[in-house]
C-alpha cells in the first residue's frame, strides 16, 4: 500500500509541476479618452497568477510625470503606488518607454517565463493591464484576463467594454500555432489571434502557402518564390472565425490554427 501511494504521489507531483513552454499573445485596440493630456496615456501589462502573485512584467510606458499613474503595477511589482519609475519595480525582460502619444492598438506576448527566465509551472494565471489617461481614480482603468497555461491551447475573445476593444488572447503550447514542425519544417506564425486578418508567416523552406476555413475550403493559396522566407498572408476579407494557415515544401504539411477577431 506504501508503494501504491508513493507511486501515486510521484505522478502527482510531475503532473503539477508540469512547465510547458509556448506563447501568450493578447491584443487590443484603446477606446480615446478627452482629457487635459490629450491623446498621451500611460500603460503596465504584466503577468500574475490566479492569485495575483507577480509573475513578469511584459510591460511600462510612463514617464517622471507620470510617475504616479500607474499604482497597482508598481506595488505589484516591487515598488510604491506613487513612484511607477522607481528602481524596484521589475521591469526584467519588460519592454519599457515614455508616455505614449495616442490611443491605438496594442500587442503584447508572454513566453512563460518569470523574471528569472525560468518557465513557470502549468496552471491559471493572469495578463493584466493597466491604463491612466488623466489624473485622478476615474481616468484609469485595470483589467485582468485569465487563461491556462499548458499542453493546451487557450484561445479567447474577451467581450469588450469602455475602454479596450476588439480584445483578442491566446496561449499557444509550443508546436500549437506558434511554431509547428513537420518532418524537417520550421514555422512561425504572428500575431495570432489577428485583429485585423493579416499574419506574418514565416518559414525555412516552403513551396506554397494557403488558408482554409473550419470547411475545408481554400479561401487563400500563394506560391513562394525562391530564396522567400516569409509570407503575409492577408485574409483582412474574412469575417472573424478561426481558419487554418498551410505551408507546403513539396513532400510534406505544417497547418496551423489561427484566428481572427475584428
Amino acid at each position: 500500500m506504501k508503494s501504491i501511494l508513493f507511486s501515486f504521489s510521484m505522478v502527482a507531483c510531475t503532473l503539477l509541476s508540469a512547465q510547458t513552454g509556448g506563447t501568450l499573445t493578447l491584443s487590443f485596440t484603446q477606446t480615446p479618452h478627452t482629457s487635459f493630456q490629450g491623446t498621451k496615456n500611460v500603460m503596465a501589462v504584466w503577468i500574475e497568477s490566479s492569485t495575483g502573485t507577480f509573475v513578469k512584467t511584459r510591460a511600462r510606458n510612463a514617464g517622471g510625470g507620470t510617475s504616479d499613474h500607474l499604482p497597482v503595477w508598481a506595488v505589484k511589482s516591487g515598488g510604491s503606488a506613487g513612484n511607477c519609475m522607481t528602481a524596484s519595480c521589475n521591469t526584467v525582460g519588460a519592454i519599457t518607454g515614455a508616455t505614449l502619444n495616442n490611443f491605438s492598438s496594442r500587442n503584447f506576448s508572454w513566453d512563460g517565463t518569470d523574471a528569472s527566465g525560468n518557465i513557470v509551472a502549468d496552471g491559471t494565471y493572469k495578463i493584466t493591464v493597466e491604463s491612466t489617461w488623466n489624473h485622478g481614480s476615474a481616468a484609469t482603468t485595470t483589467r485582468s484576463f485569465t487563461f491556462v497555461k499548458g499542453t493546451a491551447s487557450d484561445v479567447q475573445t474577451p467581450t469588450a467594454d469602455a475602454n479596450f476593444t476588439g480584445i483578442a488572447l491566446a496561449w499557444n503550447p509550443a508546436g500549437v500555432g506558434v511554431e509547428d514542425k513537420t518532418s524537417d519544417m520550421i514555422v512561425s506564425i504572428q500575431p495570432n489571434p489577428s485583429l485585423n486578418g493579416v499574419f506574418n508567416v514565416e518559414f525555412n523552406y516552403a513551396i506554397r502557402v494557403s488558408a482554409m476555413n473550419l470547411a475545408g475550403e481554400e479561401v487563400y493559396t500563394e506560391d513562394v518564390q525562391m530564396n522567400e522566407v516569409s509570407k503575409t498572408v492577408n485574409l483582412s476579407n474574412l469575417t472573424s472565425g478561426v481558419y487554418f494557415i498551410c505551408v507546403t515544401n513539396g513532400t510534406s504539411m505544417s497547418k496551423h490554427k489561427v484566428v481572427i477577431n475584428k
